[in-house]
């Protein structure tokens, strides 16, 4: 593996983002867009389903974030790469699969920290959450952005056009955000669905997120299930990019 084809894959994928105006317009439009109706709803409420503290709805705006940047994006850049027989050209270059998947990560990942300082300074202007961005966060950004970008990856290897990357990402991703512990108290779902809602590789992400923000403590259990998580999904998805020269 060598960093310096890593650092300059993301650097050329980020350069490429920063071109293309609208795409950096309606992404980091989007947590704004997010926070302020939620703000406004949770603001609104005493009782019921918006009426949990404002950090526990952070840590849930944030899982949206890390949930759809890099699902959407890589499933995209996948499909549009092998569309465009882009992999069987890198295929000839020293560029391996790995390090383009490192590289693209670093990407996504730099996208989801500005969107989650996005939602935490307007988070703070619009609700009564204290506006901090712990250390540990960061870790788990870049866990969560690498285990939804792999996400992506598989989602945009195994369908066969760009228009069924996007179908498929947005069929995972949206019964996810409200089957996996975010935006509903668990007291919310029947009791016989609690448990299937651990299966959800947002909840972790979600779980650890809000224990941050709420108990100012490190989540181990959310960070051995990303770790693991990362290291199954990761694997399964360096297997099907279709990096050939065939």
């Amino acid at each position: 593996m060598n960093l310096t084809r890593i650092l300059a894959e993301s650097s050329a994928s980020w350069k490429s983002f920063l071109r293309k105006r609208t795409a950096v317009f309606f992404t980091f439009l989007f947590p704004i867009i997010l926070v302020s109706i939620f703000s406004f709803l949770v603001g609104t409420q005493t009782s019921g389903l918006f009426s949990e503290d404002p950090a526990y709805y952070v840590a849930s705006y944030i899982s949206i974030i890390i949930l759809f940047t890099p699902i959407s994006r890589m499933s995209m850049t996948v499909a549009r790469g092998r569309d465009g027989s882009l992999f069987k050209k890198l295929s000839t270059t020293p560029l391996t699969k790995t390090e383009w998947l490192l590289a693209h990560t670093i990407t996504i990942f730099k996208i989801c920290l500005f969107s989650t300082l996005l939602v935490l300074i307007i988070a703070s202007i619009l609700t009564d959450f204290t506006f901090t961005i712990p250390l540990t966060l960061i870790l788990f950004i870049f866990l969560g952005s690498f285990l939804f970008c792999n996400i992506g990856v598989i989602l945009g290897s195994i369908t066969k056009s760009q228009d069924g990357a996007i179908t498929a990402s947005n069929s995972l991703a949206l019964p996810l955000l409200f089957l996996s512990d975010t935006f509903i108290p668990l007291n919310y779902f029947p009791t016989w669905f609690v448990p299937l809602i651990s299966f959800s590789p947002l909840t972790p992400f979600s779980r650890a997120t809000r224990d941050i923000f709420i108990s100012s403590t490190f989540p181990t259990d959310g960070f051995i299930l990303l770790i693991l998580l990362n290291i199954l999904i990761f694997t399964i998805s360096s297997y099907l990019l279709p990096f050939h020269s065939d």
